[in-house]
């Protein structure tokens, strides 16, 4: 074993005490005399880390500091949830804690502390602790672009087959851009090509380093990891591929050593980025799939590691994502609605399909226009981007975000016209359960709906003849194999948002009450 790199448990009860605050920590959490206490406490390369989550790996420490340089031993403290990490140079353990007090590190979702130890190096009895080492060796060959060792306690690293990642985005419950993924990967080397596309009904893009090694080390350090906290999991393997073709620079394509290039017939008009479709780069083949179909879930796992929260804020910032916490309001406003036809129980019925809906008011002295009041700032985000200028009752629905961060709810007895109606014990939201197959179908208003938990008995005209007294008129249907399930096609997006509106749990008898979301598919 390489004589820098050494993983174990530290020896002698007097280098175990820094774990209790120290006056001169450096903590990650906003506090007032950061500045100072970095001024006091003399840098060094090796970083004490408190607050770790139960059960965190040795991995996801190492992640922490991966993007800084070179680490060469970790010590893992795990009964008193913290860690010790050594990196190769002081500069880069300063670098890393500078980042580390504008952004707040975390691990599976847990803020911890980071502040440099009294120690300027980790002495450590590697033989106690193998898996540790294992990891560590692991990491540090592919650091160092060599072959690690053959030791059988150690991880098995072939040489990078190609400088090209294939990435899978599980769990999309948020947007992801290209610019998101150059941010993420750029930390491990140069980003040279990127090229987006869905298949098989998930996210997916190809991304080309200028050195193989940076791509082995990127998909060591982000395989397993979230973009945004507890969705969009990083799947990441090599691809077959060594060398990307890209033919146009859009939202779907990049390929930053051509600047040049154009933008191709593929740049859509639409700049939503919540709507992910296929590349208008080459390789058609891989994206099959086509259309607006990016799979969507959400995932019971951790948050998301640091450097990657620093790039979803900086999306953030630019103005294409919204992130939990970050200040956006859960409430929106919808104006000019027909004040005829709209009811709390109809805006609770169509804003659900993008979040659980707590409260919906439609104002007293303004009946065509309403708060709606969603879970988080993300859901409204998500609702506002999709149902924003979508006709509805005849009339363009305008959605903006609220300056209310909550709905009121009106005093008992008040609310005599009944406008106001909380939602927040309703067992209709479509997101309370984590994991739930409901992520998977968020598309943005279509024609087709899709129709499920339909009952036995219930044939193709008995759901025409239904959706056909609702105001619309039925295009075309379908039914898939097991006949619980059904596309029904309306003559346009209007009809279908009103017979959504209409006859999302509608009771079928026998306890089937039917549930209509919106489709990506034509008939």
């Amino acid at each position: 074993m390489d004589s820098d790199v050494a993983v174990g448990v530290k020896r002698g009860s007097d280098e175990l005490n820094m774990y209790s605050s120290s006056p001169n920590a450096l903590t990650a959490n906003g506090s007032d005399s950061k500045k100072q206490r970095l001024e006091e406490s003399p840098p060094s390369r090796v970083l004490h880390i408190r607050k770790l989550p139960n059960e965190v790996s040795e991995t996801e420490v190492i992640a922490l500091g991966l993007p800084f340089g070179k680490v060469t031993n970790i010590l893992m403290l795990k009964g008193k949830n913290q860690a010790f990490l050594e990196l190769g140079t002081e500069e880069a353990a300063m670098t890393m804690v500078n980042y580390y007090t504008a952004v707040t590190p975390q691990v599976r979702n847990t803020p911890v502390f980071i502040q440099y130890s009294n120690h300027k190096e980790l002495k450590t009895d590697s033989a106690l602790n193998q898996r540790a080492q294992a990891v560590l060796q692991a990491v540090s060959a592919v650091q160092d672009g060599s072959s690690p060792s053959s030791d059988p306690g150690v991880l098995d690293l072939a040489p990078p087959p190609s400088p090209v990642l294939r990435i899978i985005i599980d769990n999309m419950f948020y947007p992801v851009t290209l610019d998101v993924l150059q941010q993420i990967f750029s930390k491990f080397g140069t980003v040279m090509k990127i090229i987006t596309f869905t298949k098989n009904n998930q996210f997916q893009a190809l991304l080309q380093f200028s050195d193989p090694v940076n791509a082995q080390q990127a998909k060591l350090s982000l395989d397993g990891q979230n973009i945004y906290n507890s969705c969009c999991t990083l799947r990441i393997d090599f691809s077959k591929l060594v060398n990307l073709n890209v033919k146009y620079n859009n939202d779907k394509s990049r390929d930053y050593t051509r600047p040049d290039l154009p933008t191709g017939d593929g740049e859509s008009a639409n700049k939503d980025h919540s709507l992910l479709g296929t590349p208008s780069g080459a390789l058609a083949s891989y994206s099959s799939g086509g259309g607006y179909s990016s799979s969507l879930s959400l995932s019971q796992g951790g948050g998301a590691i640091s450097p990657l929260s620093a790039a979803a804020a900086a999306a953030a910032a630019a103005g294409r994502v919204a992130l939990s916490g970050s200040g956006v309001s859960g409430v929106l406003l919808a104006s000019n609605l027909n004040e005829e036809m709209v009811t709390p129980q109809s805006l609770f019925t169509l804003f659900g399909v993008y979040g659980d809906v707590q409260r919906v008011k439609i104002l007293y002295n303004k009946k065509d226009s309403a708060l709606i009041q969603l879970s988080d700032g993300n859901q409204a985000q998500l609702a506002m981007s999709h149902l924003n200028g979508q006709k509805v009752f005849g009339k363009v629905m305008r959605v903006t975000l609220s300056k209310h961060q909550t709905v009121a709810l009106p005093r008992e007895g008040l609310d005599d016209q009944l406008l106001t109606k909380d939602f927040s014990g309703s067992p209709l939201h479509r997101f309370k359960k984590p994991g739930s197959k409901n992520f998977q179908n968020i598309f943005p208003p279509s024609a087709t709906l899709h129709l499920s938990n339909v009952r036995d008995a219930v044939g193709e005209d008995d759901l025409r003849l239904l959706f056909s007294n609702s105001g619309g008129t039925v295009k075309a249907f379908k039914f898939f194999q097991d006949r619980k399930m059904a596309l029904i096609q309306m003559t346009s997006v209007e009809e279908a948002i009103q017979t959504l509106m209409e006859l999302h749990n509608y009771d079928m008898g026998g306890n089937h009450h039917l549930k209509v979301s919106f489709s990506k598919s034509t008939i």
